[in-house]
């Protein structure tokens, strides 16, 4: 059904700078630059910042940001990741649910999207503290659009149901890599099946609920895998996927095994696009949470709420 790709330029990762579709300008403008003094202010963390996004100029200039809760310090450690990992010893800011509500009721926000490290030291693993957030912002800023992009919870159905519950208009959890690659990219207390489960129960939970998932390549992955992946990923009704470049953050992360093209990007988010999936956003510089993708889901979203005034 799909043309192979197998003759696509290959770019290799060794020894090689970065092509220039992987660059990006420094971030600013004013926007930017306020959002970034009030979270100072309030001592609150953004994935954007802690991860190094290279898109965190271009989303806080256009109205969305990326809250990362429960603290800077992981749990895991994921050989991809630049986000600190150690023990927090069950550290934890109970009025941060409150401030990051306070923060988006002063910001000029469109979209928000909630994030966090693993938190395996907490006896809900932070589910709590993401529904807590998710409720105080629908009360503070009625209206605005809220994805979660949760971890995995060890899959607990408990912990994802309480999540649920607050009614995050998307739910994020993401595979990352395909199946071959889990275990020598992410930390060993992740998994494929587990992933996969983590968005079929929240299907199973609220069936109005987006969910959505995104994939790094360049980690050595091969084509028939991503397929396979993208299948499984519809199997369970996720809606949206999307695709970005894996870049190595600090010489001691995994290496990039390969630069793709911004045309292998684009072969992708047609070839996803076709099998189903609601909405596909793909390209080099493209990461789970990126600014294309939340336009597209606000759309889709206000259009289901206009809809459902009409009936």
């Amino acid at each position: 059904m799909f043309k192979s790709r197998s003759n696509f330029r290959r770019v290799p990762a060794s020894h090689q700078p970065k092509p220039e579709w992987v660059r990006v300008r420094a971030p600013g403008g004013q926007n930017y630059l306020a959002i970034k003094e009030l979270l100072g202010d309030l001592n609150l963390a953004t994935v954007c910042q802690e991860a190094h996004c290279p898109n965190i100029g271009e989303c806080w200039a256009g109205g969305t940001a990326t809250f990362m809760l429960l603290g800077e310090v992981c749990t895991r450690g994921c050989r991809f990741c630049a986000v600190k990992t150690g023990n927090p010893k069950g550290q934890l800011d109970k009025d941060e649910p409150t401030k990051v509500g306070f923060a988006i009721s002063q910001m000029k926000l469109k979209y928000v999207v909630l994030t966090s490290v693993d938190r395996d030291d907490l006896e809900d693993e932070g589910a709590g503290h993401f529904a807590r957030t998710v409720e105080v912002i629908k009360s503070k800023v009625p209206g605005m659009i809220v994805e979660v992009l949760t971890p995995d919870f060890h899959a607990r159905p408990e912990l994802i149901k309480r999540v649920v519950q607050a009614k995050p208009d998307v739910f994020g959890h993401n595979l990352e890599t395909v199946k071959r690659l889990q275990r020598s990219v992410r930390d060993p207390r992740a998994g494929y099946q587990q992933s996969l489960d983590v968005l079929r129960m929240v299907k199973e939970m609220d069936p109005g609920c987006y969910t959505k998932s995104s994939l790094m390549l360049g980690l050595g992955e091969e084509e028939a895998e991503l397929l396979q992946t993208l299948r499984d990923l519809l199997a369970i009704g996720c809606d949206v996927v999307t695709f970005g470049q894996y870049l190595q953050p600090q010489p001691r992360h995994l290496k990039v095994q390969k630069f793709y093209t911004p045309k292998e990007f684009e072969y992708w988010q047609k070839l996803a696009e076709d099998m189903g999936f609601l909405y596909v956003a793909s390209g080099p510089m493209v990461r789970s949470s990126y600014r294309a993708g939340e336009f597209f889901m606000k759309g889709v979203i206000e259009k289901q709420g206009f809809q459902q005034k009409l009936k």
